[in-house]
């Protein structure tokens, strides 16, 4: 009789340990989920705020339209884009777009002088932060949902209820070579 007894002991322990694994890894898939909707939020911030910049600074910048064209179509790529990888590239080329929009920006005092354009660029420039912020915070989960998924014995959990991880967002090839020292700043 006592066996019976540790047989079901033992087999609702068991039982509490699956659940507790379970719905910790609902709740990091969860979070996983959160951290993506916090950067396509800021994204989003991000992809509003150019237009208006763009706007403000045509009127001054009539020669620059390859500049213009740059960053309207960075911007459309980086709307189109969906999932993690894809929209990596995309963003990245959108902020290079941007770095030359900027630099283009530095060549006409008048512009610097401009406050609609100054807080806009400021605007962007904090979103980018928030942008920075928001991929660690995801690529820090999607790093804890791996190992969650991977160690021993949450994989047999994991496996059973086919539990995925996260994709990262990561640096490609160029982004992992030493910075040139050209500025991208234009001399007249």
């Amino acid at each position: 009789m006592i066996i019976f007894w540790i047989f079901i002991g033992s087999v609702i322990l068991l039982l509490l340990w699956v659940i507790v694994v379970y719905n910790a890894l609902v709740a990091l898939r969860n979070e996983v989920k959160n951290a993506w909707k916090q950067i396509d939020v800021q994204l989003k911030r991000r992809h509003d705020l150019i237009p208006n910049l763009v706007a403000v600074v045509k009127g001054y910048m009539q020669h620059e339209q390859d500049t213009f064209e740059k960053v309207t179509s960075a911007r459309s790529k980086a709307l189109s884009a969906s999932g993690v990888y894809d929209k990596a590239l995309a963003e990245k080329s959108l902020t290079q777009a941007l770095h030359g929009f900027f630099a283009v920006i530095e060549n006409y005092p008048v512009l610097r002088s401009n406050e609609n354009a100054m807080h806009l660029q400021e605007e962007l420039t904090t979103t980018e932060n928030r942008i920075a912020f928001s991929r660690q915070l995801y690529n820090d989960l999607a790093a804890n949902l791996a190992t969650k998924i991977e160690v021993f014995p949450n994989n047999i959990v994991a496996s059973l209820f086919s539990f995925s991880k996260a994709e990262f967002f990561t640096a490609d090839e160029a982004d992992r070579r030493p910075p040139s020292a050209e500025t991208g700043i234009r001399t007249k």
